[in-house]
């Protein structure tokens, strides 16, 4: 997925890890076999190259029919899981850390538009406040308006609140389909968050503590589904780190 309009909706990415895990558990009959088979049939799609991946028309239907396949390979080598009792509900997808490749470098972006900031001026200011630590009322003022931008689906209000070299890194630890690449420059970033956040039914954000400062917290059916980090230069955003990994949400839950 290197492309700004691959971002998935977190409705999106949460059922599909959903569907591939309710696959591998009718399967094999235990919750820790298919959390085990979903975390590889991840490993498999992350191990294809960025051209491969996207030449696949339907990555749903590719990641099911890993999903299938894994499964029978297994039930053929013989039980190395014991069947769950039966239980209603979904199954819990527990499972091992795994790393997505690192983001490749892309060149920076600089918005020159006549909205914008001339190029030369806004890098010197943003450095400016960047030297300067943001005060914890700034930070909360700003991070609440990102929420409201993104909860309205308003592109230009949540243009307006982030820098123009502004960058968002996604942490899915291999193990929901997401960008590998970080992705830079305003509105891609803006486009970028407002896909990924998008009002969805059971799909909820609120501002909350995170690292200590104001970041955003997702939820998805009363789970949650992403945590997002903010890095503020008052009066704009300047980084955002996006946790998708459900092995580091469980926490949150």
């Amino acid at each position: 997925m290197d492309s700004v309009d691959d971002v998935m909706s977190i409705a999106e990415m949460v059922e599909e890890r959903r569907h591939l895990t309710a696959v591998a558990y009718r399967m094999l009959g235990s919750r820790a076999g298919a959390g085990n088979v979903v975390d590889e049939v991840y490993r498999r799609w992350y191990g294809l190259s960025a051209r491969e991946r996207a030449r696949i028309a339907q990555p749903l239907s590719w990641l099911v029919t890993s999903t299938d396949h894994i499964c029978l390979a297994r039930l053929a080598a013989g039980p190395s899981n014991p069947p769950d009792a039966p239980a209603p509900g979904r199954p819990d997808a527990h499972s091992a850390v795994s790393a997505q490749p690192e983001p490749e470098p892309e060149p920076e972006w600089e918005w020159n538009s006549e909205r914008g900031w001339p190029g030369d001026r806004a890098r010197h200011s943003l450095r400016a406040r960047r030297a300067r630590p943001t005060a914890a009322r700034e930070h909360d003022a700003v991070s609440g308006a990102l929420r409201d931008a993104c909860v309205a689906q308003t592109p230009e209000a949540l243009v307006a609140l982030l820098a123009p070299d502004v960058s968002v890194s996604f942490d899915g630890g291999g193990k929901v389909r997401t960008r590998v690449r970080s992705v830079h420059g305003s509105r891609q970033v803006a486009r970028s968050l407002l896909t990924l956040l998008a009002p969805r039914p059971r799909t909820t954000l609120n501002t909350g503590s995170v690292n200590g400062r104001t970041g955003l917290v997702a939820h998805y059916d009363r789970e949650v589904a992403a945590v997002l980090t903010l890095d503020v230069a008052a009066p704009y955003v300047v980084q955002v780190w996006v946790t998708l990994n459900p092995d580091k949400l469980r926490s949150w839950t």
